[in-house]
């Protein structure tokens, strides 16, 4: 493994990206016991930081953003640890929505490649690519004096590297469902066990609507460790508009919530984010809503203003493209009702990509009965992608009556849907989050380009 030696000067931005991606190439490991090491090394900045910490299966980085650009607009300095990321690396690192600079990334990240020297040194684990990213962002986050740092877990919780923070003050669950089967449990319960491990003694504790086996689970989790529970309650949402562009409703004494991010889905994630900030509310002894009609606009303007792309995320118009990062089965039931509630009767162009280790064929049988055509391309991480040939056949072997077409490329799958979409035509990219950026830059170069040729047939 290569770590730099001793330096003259600065880490560029460069650098430090090119030593995280040589870190990368060892894979990841659970347990904490690496990068408390680690931390120790980089003198324990988490233990200076408050957090709230997400974990679960499908809707944690919309329920960070919500919760986040609400904690912001009501006047605390906050911080978001995201992954994966869809349009820039330094995405997973944000103060108050910005983004991580590129000198300070790289500032950061030269105090954790002194600390690996360190370690090394003294013949101590190394950590991985996700530990030290996950080093340079409590750097940056205690450097910024955060109030509080909203955290996503990575993989399950209870050994995600994330999970070396103790001052938890809310612990919140999203949707929680079959993911990475055989590394972080094999049934539903013990998935469901690993997520409850980001639990700290006290805290309190906020879950979206589950099923029973994670109900047992999580109460079972919070009584022991005194944490008080609450369930969002989407039941108790009324619904006042809602299209592909987003919705309008109200819920329990908060009236006329609008928000941008559209799915059917996205009701249940923003209400599990306003019972997030509603025990913030409650608990903290000295809020910056002072009055309850500060805390109403602070709630209303923080869901208006938050931004997650690739979640039903829509780019384009006249034909609509719609991009999702529906990687499971449950996320892929919650796509197909949406396509179902805001299209119905329709056939949409699918351009889909997919990891080989994902329930794939689960994905299709979800989404196929909704296609006119699919264009199957390969996901940029070329050691994980299902190849386009292989998802062609896994398409075929659900269904004969679609046509496919294994075009590979993801430029080459956005020309060709282009082409064939009518102005009213609907299309649709799905499978994985990791090449939907690709995608969104790919629909605007190929609409600049037949603009630019429409204009030189016109003169």
């Amino acid at each position: 493994m290569i770590y730099f030696q001793e330096r003259n000067k600065s880490v560029t931005y460069k650098e430090a990206r090119v030593y995280l991606d040589e870190l990368s190439k060892y894979g990841s490991v659970l347990g904490l016991d690496t990068i408390r090491g680690l931390l120790r090394e980089l003198g324990n900045p988490q233990d200076r930081l408050r957090f709230i910490h997400i974990a679960g299966t499908n809707g944690k980085g919309s329920v960070l953003a919500y919760t986040s650009t609400i904690l912001s607009e009501a006047g605390y300095r906050i911080g978001r640890y995201v992954s994966p990321t869809v349009v820039s690396y330094r995405e997973r690192i944000q103060v108050d929505g910005d983004m991580i600079s590129k000198h300070s990334f790289a500032e950061e990240t030269e105090k954790v490649q002194d600390a690996i020297v360190r370690l090394k040194e003294a013949k101590e684990p190394l950590p991985t690519v996700f530990e030290a990213e996950t080093a340079i962002a409590f750097l940056y986050f205690e450097k910024k004096k955060c109030d509080f740092v909203v955290l996503e877990s990575g993989l399950g919780g209870k050994e995600d590297a994330t999970n070396i923070v103790k001052n938890t003050v809310c612990a919140v669950f999203s949707s929680i469902s079959m993911d990475h089967v055989g590394i972080i449990g094999n049934t539903l319960s013990e998935i469901a066990e690993t997520k409850a491990g980001i639990m700290k003694p006290g805290c309190t504790v906020v879950s979206a609507p589950q099923k029973s086996e994670v109900r047992i689970v999580l109460e079972r989790k919070a009584k022991e460790l005194g944490c008080p529970l609450f369930y969002a309650e989407p039941e108790k949402a009324v619904i006042l508009e809602e299209d592909y562009r987003g919705m309008r409703f109200s819920y329990k004494s908060t009236e006329n919530i609008q928000i941008r991010l559209s799915g059917t889905y996205q009701l249940i994630n923003a209400v599990t984010a306003w019972e997030t900030v509603h025990v913030l509310k409650q608990s903290e002894e000295k809020p910056f809503w002072q009055k309850e009609q500060d805390w109403e606009q602070s709630v209303k303007t923080g869901f208006l203003k938050t931004e997650w792309f690739g979640r039903f995320t829509n780019i384009s118009e006249r034909p609509i493209v719609l991009v999702d990062g529906a990687h499971n089965e449950d996320a892929a039931k919650r796509l197909a009702e949406s396509v179902r509630t805001y299209f119905p009767g329709k056939k949409l162009i699918y351009i889909m990509g997919v990891f080989r280790d994902k329930e794939y064929d689960k994905i299709i049988r979800s989404m196929i009965p909704y296609a006119r055509c699919v264009y199957a391309v390969d996901l940029p991480n070329t050691e994980r992608t299902l190849s386009a040939q292989k998802l062609k056949e896994a398409v075929l072997a659900e269904s004969k009556d679609v046509p496919v077409y294994a075009v590979g490329q993801i430029r080459q799958a956005v020309k060709k849907a282009l082409r064939d979409a009518g102005e009213d035509d609907i299309i649709l990219a799905f499978g994985s989050l990791s090449y939907l950026g690709q995608v969104k830059e790919a629909v605007y170069k190929e609409q600049t380009e037949q603009k630019r040729h429409l204009i030189e047939d016109e003169g």
